[in-house]
């Protein structure tokens, strides 16, 4: 295991706490009543870890009784706000930036800042902007993870190939791959996030976090001619063929076997997915992991999705609420849950350990060390949620339809301009 002691990428949303195993109890607090909490981490692994922390939480607390509901991860997206409404339970998950505006500009959030201004959450200071709108801040992080390349290392031996740097390193090594028979890269895009990816980074591999993140706030065109040469990259990519046919008929798990079976060579993916390969056949012999390359002459920006834990503005239990957050970050639960038999994600808690598991070592060093640009937490999330469903299927389309870009563009431009309005 290795001690994160150094201080993670300032610009990130993913880091700390000084706290230790005994933090919830330094407050000195009785807690009783009902917890109530909604959770959307469904998912088998996931759904482990938040069963664990309620009932390790529980001990702490024997007198207070934690009513726990887990719901679909997907399903939470359109039932949030009516949960946060009449009734609404005490503590929820959900995600950092600007995913939380909605809610906190519907006065369903509840301000948390008094927990940020404790002497144990002055390491959580790099986190702190993800977690802030209108200079208050409405929840704490718990985890984070980075993105990147996994690829088939065995076939990049078998053809001699290394871990690109470039573009036009990356784009020979894909001709070499199709001219071997197999594809370059396994997509999945029939649920569209998963082109958001490939976006994020050719767009800010091509123009620069600022540039990207303008881009999010509506205050760039989409028919401008840096957004066109982000197109004109990804287009190299599209008309050499790299792709897995039909990806659109795939979801992201679907699309997995392409690659378990060595028809595709590589996937842009969080690290989510590494179980997954590892449980479809691949070795960690058999795969790797590389930091998408550099296009033009601007710094590294990594997306690194920060999940998150909020308070219901209407919460009953506010005192217990409070000290669950508390919990969450504390040391000794971040090396927990995060660790590589649980989340096998990056822990938000700067004291934490990380895993063994070299995808994890290999992405915190990547995102503490090669991330200057900034941090992005994703197309879907760093977008208004409304024109990043528009956003995803114009890009979906394009990796289609390449040749309908300015009718996609300009359609995105008047969804552009009717959004933010």
């Amino acid at each position: 295991m290795k001690s994160r002691k150094t201080t993670a990428w300032i610009a990130l949303c993913a880091s700390t706490l000084l706290a230790g195993p005994a933090l919830a109890e330094s407050h000195g607090m009785a807690l009783s009543g009902d917890l109530r909490i909604i959770s959307d981490m469904s998912n088998p692994a996931p759904r482990a870890v938040m069963e664990g922390m309620v009932a390790d939480f529980g001990e702490m607390h024997p007198d207070l009784n934690i009513e726990l509901t887990i719901v679909d991860r997907e399903a939470w997206k359109t039932q949030i706000r009516n949960a946060l409404g009449a009734n609404p339970p005490d503590v929820v998950n959900w995600y950092a930036a600007n995913r939380m505006l909605p809610y906190v500009n519907a006065g369903l959030f509840a301000d948390v800042s008094d927990l940020w201004e404790e002497p144990a959450f002055e390491a959580l200071a790099s986190t702190k902007g993800a977690m802030t709108i209108n200079d208050a801040q409405w929840g704490v992080p718990y985890t984070y993870y980075q993105w990147g390349i996994y690829y088939r290392k065995d076939i990049f031996d078998e053809l001699g190939l290394s871990e690109p740097t470039t573009w036009e390193e990356e784009k020979a090594n894909c001709q070499a791959i199709l001219d071997s028979g197999r594809k370059c890269y396994t997509i999945g895009t029939k649920f569209l996030w998963t082109a958001g990816g490939w976006f994020d980074y050719i767009n800010s591999r091509t123009n620069g976090y600022d540039f990207h993140m303008q881009l999010a706030r509506g205050e760039i065109p989409w028919t401008d001619d840096r957004v066109r040469q982000t197109f004109a990259n990804w287009r190299e990519l599209i008309d050499m063929g790299a792709f897995i046919d039909d990806h659109q008929t795939y979801s992201w798990q679907e699309a997995l076997p392409f690659m378990v079976n060595g028809e595709a060579a590589s996937y842009l993916m969080g690290n989510f997915a590494v179980a997954a390969m590892r449980d479809g056949g691949l070795t960690d012999d058999q795969l790797d992991f590389y930091q998408f390359p550099k296009i033009a002459e601007v710094d590294y920006a990594e997306d690194a999705p920060t999940d998150t834990f909020h308070i219901a503005s209407g919460a009953q239990n506010m005192d217990a609420a409070k000290e669950f957050l508390r919990f969450v970050v504390s040391t000794e639960n971040q090396t927990k849950i995060n660790a590589g038999d649980a989340l096998g994600q990056l822990p938000v808690n700067a004291n934490a350990e990380i895993g063994d598991d070299k995808f994890l070592q290999q992405g915190f060093d990547m995102l503490s060390n090669n991330a200057s640009g900034g941090i992005m937490q994703f197309f879907d999330r760093d977008f208004p949620a409304e024109m990043a469903s528009f956003g995803m299927e114009g890009l979906q389309e394009f990796m289609v339809f390449p040749d309908n870009l300015d009718d996609i563009l300009a359609r995105l431009e008047d969804a552009r301009q009717r959004i933010y309005k």
